[in-house]
């Protein structure tokens, strides 16, 4: 389902019972981050707060912090819709038509395909008021933390395009807002939007940039999915909402912007710029430490008439971002599997805040099996920065991180189940004496064969008849314990 813009998808919240109107007086700073933390931690709504403290616009919060918000966001009701979708149009990657026949039968799968391309229109409502003195001044921006360094614009669509390729990309970097004009661009090196800012700096060139918040979520989504290199954003979100995103030209910068945006900053990153950016709570329950980081420049900022701020809070978990980390486990699933067959399920507790670690369970066939994947999925993209990989067998549900860690602790030989490797590691990462870079493990819960150094006989799992439990499942009325 496609959403024409955020405020037809917080309409459709509270129609299901999913978001509170939040009408007391509250301060950007600290007050709002209290209230949707205890709101999160209980599971809660979206919030939508109508009375900010010297702000004209309400600003909503928590608005994908459920599964249920999640699944709604993208216009699904169970997120593995969406894997099933993209298992089918991988057909036409995986199929070469063999035959005339073949190739009618794959012609609806790719007009399908050609429907989710963005398109550019003239007019656009995130453009109904260009403001003549742009200052970030007039935002809601949140200061989330007591030690943060400052206000953070933390759900920001972040747009650019490679100068070699002309190509977009669309990405979220938390923005520290400076002053009125400028912000941080927390554009992490392992990133594109970081790889197209040193591409202009090697020429001496700025980087344009434009922001765009709000506008249908399956867009916000999209700008936080891992996709393959060269696939773009804007395409993946007219997959998602069935429905191409309708685009507008920038007024200072040549890039465009969805149109039903609610909000766009226009601008430009210095290539020598850089300044000190952070500390700033993050999602991992700790500060990441200030660091040098480019700088955004405003040129123009550009809104609805009647705009809302959205925004999002990160921290100890659970927080609105583990749903967003559950849709993108969910999601790209398919695409892990098509690379490794032999790969069941995946699972990335909110524990080990999503990049730290990974449960994966498999089909074993040969001994090794279980590192093998280890280091496969080490090379795969974002996987890079797992820090710590658990295989298990595929009878084992990852879903169910307690009967995962019933297998590691009772299965594995410390010496001989677990390989340690060097690599590269998420710039948050705090514990690596080096930043960047450090150690990771890789924990293989499986059964172990003799060919895999076990001579001993490896016990059997202790389960209960089928028979009986049928019995039982049977009779349990009868029981009086209910």
């Amino acid at each position: 389902m496609a959403y024409k813009d955020l405020q037809e998808f917080v309409e459709r919240l509270e129609k299901e019972g999913e978001l509170k109107r939040i009408k007391n007086e509250v301060d950007t700073e600290l007050e709002i981050t209290e209230i949707t933390d205890r709101v999160s931690k209980a599971y809660g709504p979206a919030l939508l707060f109508e009375n900010v403290r010297g702000f004209n616009m309400p600003v909503l919060i928590n608005a994908f912090g459920s599964t249920k918000r999640m699944a709604i966001s993208l216009g699904v009701d169970h997120l593995d819709e969406i894997a099933e979708e993209i298992l089918d149009f991988m057909e036409i990657a995986d199929q070469v038509p063999q035959s005339m026949l073949d190739k009618v039968k794959l012609l609806p799968k790719i007009a399908q395909v050609a429907t989710f391309i963005p398109r550019m229109v003239r007019h656009g409502s995130c453009q109904e008021v260009v403001e003549s003195n742009p200052s970030l001044d007039m935002l809601p921006v949140l200061k989330c933390w007591p030690e943060d360094a400052g206000r953070f614009i933390t759900l920001p669509q972040v747009y650019t395009k490679d100068p070699e390729t002309g190509k977009r990309n669309v990405g979220m970097y938390r923005m520290q807002v400076f002053d009125s004009k400028t912000t941080g661009m927390h554009w992490h090196t392992h990133h594109d939007g970081a790889a197209i800012y040193r591409k202009n700096c090697q020429q001496g060139k700025p980087t344009e940039v434009a922001i765009a918040l709000g506008g249908d979520p399956a867009i916000t989504y999209a700008a936080t999915a891992p996709l393959p290199p060269g696939i773009d954003e804007l395409l993946f979100a007219g997959f998602l909402r069935k429905k191409p995103v309708e685009l507008v030209k920038c007024k200072t910068v040549d890039l465009e912007v969805p149109a039903d945006a609610e909000i766009v900053l226009e601008g430009y990153v210095d290539p020598w710029e850089r300044r000190i950016e952070g500390p700033f709570g993050d999602h991992t329950g700790y500060y990441s430490l200030a660091d040098e980081y480019p700088v955004f420049h405003l040129t123009a900022l550009t809104h609805r008439k009647k705009p809302i701020y959205p925004t999002t809070i990160v921290g100890r978990p659970p927080q609105e971002d583990c749903y967003i980390a559950l849709a993108t486990e969910r999601i790209f699933l398919p695409l892990l599997k098509f690379q490794l067959p032999e790969l069941v399920d995946m699972h990335l507790p909110m524990e080990g805040v999503f990049h730290n670690c990974a449960l994966v369970s498999i089909r074993k066939s040969y001994p090794g099996h279980a590192r093998k994947v280890m280091s496969s999925l080490w090379g795969m993209g974002q996987m890079m920065f797992a820090k710590f990989i658990v295989v298990v067998d595929e009878d084992v549900n990852v879903q169910d991180v307690s009967e995962v860690m019933w297998k590691v602790f009772n299965n594995v030989d410390p010496r001989r189940d677990t390989m340690i490797v060097d690599g590269p590691l998420d710039v948050l990462d705090h514990s690596a004496p080096m930043a960047l870079v450090g150690s990771k493990m890789g924990i293989d819960a499986t059964r172990k064969w003799v060919s895999e150094g076990h001579p001993r006989e490896w016990p059997k799992d202790i389960r209960m008849s089928p028979e009986i439990v049928e019995l039982v499942n049977r009779k349990w009325s009868e029981y009086g314990l209910e």
